[in-house]
């Protein structure tokens, strides 16, 4: 692949947290992390402006990198630790396990690539991305259990222009929640060059033990898989990643234009709008490029819905590890590519979300089911990121991100949300599809902004 060879490697490291600071720990998961345990990890990466030179990135910003990571490694032991699962997991749960001397995989990078053309909103090459993200690692068997890394960092520096920060964890590690705090912590010390005690410390008591969960999911998973964890990012392919923006403005008038046809609905929130009207334009862009077949297909959306507020007693926010209940919605794919797709589809995702979010048995009734619409033949689009948490706060010193892009929307057939860099009011869309589609998706999402605007 040629971006590879625009990429040199200028230091491979291993960080540990400081000497006797955590020794022996384990982490049990729970039946919200059991889900992940089967899924391909999860990468990130954040562009910076740094309009420096490779001797001050090497003489400032790699030392301090290493030394304020294995700072936070400290406090957040379960990024340095490993994902540990038995022979037979219904007797002994997987848990996550740090030892003495763990590590965490530390790469800094060199590259020729266009920095600012890989940080825009425009298509640009999937394959291009690649480079800029880490492997995880390896799984090891052993005699009595897989041991598989749960983190790995690679920074890379793009002379006089700009740094990434490429991230890649298992998501049984955690979901966004988690992963912000961990980024909250690394900047707040590499920026004061000290340690976390002005900061609220990660929950890790497991205040959520229902064995019955636990039991059940795990019997209907199939751990097999586990043991070769499939090859992710690889290229080239014809696929392009190219964000969308929905101003307050536009997200506005789609609430207008959803309650115009249906002033009998209770709430109508910008999630669900904005939900609906992304995947109403995916829906349309499949008729564009032919991929749509008959009258019977089916499309289905994954939500995740956050359950630490909602459980009873509610966990508190710092909780670590994964939290979260899918909400899946199903509709034709007939009915989603017309005229009305995008009303109905804020219709059925209102719906979906109230009916889980005022349950009177409260947000885990009937949890043993909700994967069932998984099963449902259906093409399925999940959905990454949360607009709760604003990871363009994620701030080392060298200003806001000029960029994040979550880049496992490659391969995991996801769509990303995030709130925007410069008000976070409006909403970013990340998409990635083959070259045609993505020029059909962006002319549908521009010609529906502007007959929603004009309406």
């Amino acid at each position: 692949m040629d971006d590879i060879r625009k990429l040199t490697v200028l230091d491979r490291s291993r960080i540990s947290p400081p000497p006797a600071t955590i020794g022996h720990r384990t982490l049990s998961l729970t039946f919200f992390d059991f889900t992940w345990l089967l899924f391909p990890p999860v990468h990130h990466l954040f562009f910076y402006h740094f309009p420096h030179s490779k001797s001050h990135f090497m003489e400032t910003v790699i030392p301090a990198l290493k030394h304020s990571l294995s700072i936070t490694l400290q406090h957040y032991f379960p990024f340095v630790g490993n994902l540990i699962v038995f022979p037979d997991p219904r007797y002994r749960k997987p848990e996550i396990r740090h030892e003495e001397g763990d590590s965490v995989a530390l790469t800094f990078a060199e590259c020729s690539l266009d920095f600012n053309d890989l940080a825009g909103n425009h298509p640009r090459k999937c394959e291009r991305f690649y480079p800029l993200v880490p492997p995880l690692g390896n799984a090891a068997k052993g005699t009595d259990c897989v041991t598989l890394p749960l983190f790995s960092v690679q920074v890379t520096l793009f002379p006089n222009s700009g740094i990434t920060i490429g991230m890649t964890n298992h998501h049984s590690l955690g979901d966004a929640s988690a992963r912000f705090g961990f980024l909250k912590a690394w900047t707040w010390v590499y920026e004061s060059g000290g340690d976390l005690q002005f900061l609220s410390p990660p929950v890790y008591d497991r205040l959520i033990d229902i064995p019955k969960l636990d039991e059940n999911k795990l019997n209907h998973t199939k751990l097999e898989g586990f043991y070769q964890p499939p090859s992710s990012l690889v290229g080239p392919t014809d696929r392009v990643r190219a964000t969308f923006v929905l101003t307050r403005t536009h997200i506005n008038q789609l609430k207008k234009k959803v309650l115009t046809q249906l002033p009998s609905l209770e709430h109508v929130s910008s999630f669900t709008v904005t939900v609906a009207y992304i995947w109403s334009c995916i829906g349309k862009s499949f008729v564009k490029t032919g991929e749509i077949k008959g009258e019977n297909e089916l499309e289905q959306i994954i939500l995740t819905i956050d359950c630490r507020s909602r459980l009873e007693p509610p966990v508190p926010a710092t909780y670590f590890g994964n939290c979260g209940a899918p909400c899946v919605v199903t509709i034709k794919s007939v009915v989603l590519s017309g005229e009305d797709g995008f009303v109905i589809a804020s219709k059925l995702i209102g719906e979906s979300l109230r009916k889980m979010l005022n349950n009177n048995d409260g947000i885990l009734k009937d949890a043993e089911r909700w994967h069932d619409g998984f099963k449902i033949p259906a093409r399925k689009i999940g959905l990454a990121g949360t607009t709760k948490l604003n990871f363009y706060d994620i701030d080392f010193g060298w200003g806001k991100p000029m960029k994040h892009e979550t880049v496992s929307i490659d391969y995991n057939g996801s769509v990303s949300l995030s709130a925007c860099r410069e008000s976070a009011q409006d909403l970013e869309v990340g998409l990635c599809f083959p070259s045609m589609q993505m020029e059909a998706f962006a002319n549908i999402f521009k010609d529906g902004l502007e007959s929603a605007i004009g309406s």
